[in-house]
């Protein structure tokens, strides 16, 4: 325990220890990968759950959408919760209810049930995408900080690329089968209760004190200019990338599902790839600087995009979002945990949380909206003029502090 005390308090990881070898790190990995494996280990078994149980396209889809609703609400009051009670005391409840109610889901009945316990589940989940960053700012500073949420941002990127795979596997033996995968997450919460050692926050000053904490750094511009650029990354990673590039690529190239698969694939291993490097980048280049050179870099790649002439010119384009991506969120995620103290970063991080959840919903229908108005090419052409906006905003409003 003294020994973590010291890499708590230098930002070390354990006397020079590289922080790779940080088992506190290793066990917020695994926390990682069970926040990013409710909706993406599911979506290839979903043709056969509709089939199975006689629902419409619009009906099946509720089993993502009941998911992530509740996120958006109790994010940033479990994000309070953690910073009042502990981060432990928060986060292995969350993994026992996600993983019960999302295993429970593989002996659900009939559709109903399902629904019911998929809300269940994305109770669970609430916490765990913005705990986790959360035990990094704590444990972590300075440039140990910055490789730490790196090596995060790559587990997280590994995670949504290889659950498809593993979940179209699993729907090979039945529909059922997927939805038993988040009971790993039981474990893992065992692990976390009985092996994890977390600095936790003290918690001492009074709820109103608190709470005037949390509203002076919603005051300060450049932390509320990063939970916009979280916002608008997000819709941009959910409007153009995620939801349109597969039917651009469909129907200006007639590409196949594998293909599509392929080169969405490209961007995430490159995300990953690049988060890697994040505490290397950022011994060279500050934060903010990063900040603008990402957004740069969105801009290019979604304005190349409708001018590639031919399919394999997209992965171009394609690995330069990538860059950007694996550069962004988790430079992002460092920045906001080192601009406040640990009795109130859960919160912070919860409503940054809380953004990213927002962009997710409404990234489609800005990109839906937009596609309608000037069509999908000048879609991502707007998408690209978003981009270069939070460019100028970072450039212009917030500022690195001296």
């Amino acid at each position: 325990m003294l020994t973590f005390v010291l890499v708590s308090a230098a930002g070390e990881s354990g006397g020079g220890q590289p922080v790779h070898r940080n088992h506190n790190l290793r066990i917020i990995f695994a926390v990682t990968l069970m926040a990013v494996m409710g909706a993406a280990v599911i979506t290839p078994a979903l043709p056969e759950v509709s089939e199975e149980l006689g629902l419409s396209a619009g009906r099946v889809g509720l089993l993502l959408t009941v998911f992530t609703l509740p996120g958006v609400a109790l994010t940033p009051v479990l994000g309070i919760l953690s910073d009042r009670l502990g981060r432990k005391r928060v986060l292995v409840p969350s993994l026992f209810l996600f993983g019960i109610a999302g295993g429970a889901c593989a002996l659900a009945p009939g559709i109903e049930a399902l629904l019911i316990l998929r809300f269940l589940q994305g109770c669970g989940a609430a916490a765990l995408g913005t705990i986790n960053v959360t035990m990094i700012g704590d444990i972590f500073s300075g440039n140990d900080r910055d490789t730490a949420m790196g090596y995060n941002s790559s587990i997280l990127s590994l995670g949504t690329g290889s659950y498809p795979a593993i979940g179209g596997a699993l729907a090979i033996l039945g529909w059922h089968y997927p939805f038993a995968l988040p009971l790993v997450a039981v474990p893992v919460g065992l692990l976390v209760l009985f092996f994890l050692h977390n600095p936790e926050p003290e918690g001492g000053e009074s709820l109103k004190q608190y709470f005037r904490d949390i509203r002076d750094s919603l005051k300060d511009r450049r932390t509320a200019g990063l939970l916009g650029a979280t916002l608008v990354t997000f819709v941009i990673l959910y409007g153009p990338q995620i939801t349109y590039l597969p039917i651009l690529l469909d129907g200006s190239f007639g590409a196949s599902p594998l293909l599509v698969g392929l080169i969405l694939s490209s961007a995430s291993f490159t995300t990953a790839l690049t988060s890697l490097q994040l505490g290397r980048i950022a011994r060279i280049v500050d934060g903010m600087t990063l900040v603008r050179i990402a957004f740069v870099l969105y801009a290019v790649a979604l304005s190349a995009i409708p001018l590639m002439p031919a399919l394999p010119y997209l992965l171009i384009p394609t690995v330069i979002f990538g860059v950007a991506q694996g550069i962004n969120l988790p430079n992002i995620f460092s920045l906001l945990a080192g601009s406040t103290s640990s009795e109130s970063r859960g919160a912070l991080l919860a409503l940054n949380g809380m953004g990213l959840r927002l962009g997710q919903t409404i990234g489609p229908l800005v990109m839906g909206a937009s596609a309608a108005a000037l069509g999908i090419t000048g879609a991502y052409y707007a998408a690209a003029g978003l981009a270069a906006t939070m460019f100028l905003v970072a450039l212009v409003i917030i500022r690195q502090p001296a």
